[in-house]
């Protein structure tokens, strides 16, 4: 379902990216709808690292396939360093953001659209579930 939900992402910030780029006839709108989807990809990235890591503490809660190998390989890391690790993802997604923004001068409402895309792609794969269930 993860898989589904960012390709969906990634489409719905491509077609918000489209119609940016029809209505307004600049570059700076559709380039800040796709820096949003950046940003929604980075910030993503981080938030599973975190759960991953969250995850890997708890011996009772089931991994992902491979995942035991890789554990048993490294060792167990600590907990404080899975916060800054964490904290430091969100770091890099701010810094992005600030470039985008300030030094890219890109749009901040297409930068907000692209980010939303996470949600629109979360509400077309509900719908979806919704919709398939009520036939089962």
């Amino acid at each position: 379902m993860i898989e589904r939900i960012a390709r969906g992402t990634a489409v719905a910030c491509i077609v918000i990216a489209m119609l940016f780029a029809i209505a307004t006839r600049t570059l700076a709108a559709p380039l800040g709808v796709l820096g949003g989807g950046v940003l929604i990809g980075l910030s993503f990235w981080a938030i599973r690292g975190a759960v991953d890591a969250l995850i890997s503490h708890h011996p009772g809660l089931p991994r992902r396939s491979g995942e035991d190998a890789k554990a048993g390989e490294t060792g167990g890391k600590s907990a404080g360093f899975s916060l800054v690790k964490f904290f430091t993802r969100h770091a890099i997604v701010a810094l992005a953001a600030y470039v985008m923004m300030v030094r890219l001068h890109l749009e901040p409402v297409g930068m907000l659209a692209g980010v939303s895309s996470l949600g629109i792609a979360v509400a077309i794969e509900s719908f979806r579930d919704v919709r398939w269930r009520r036939f089962l």
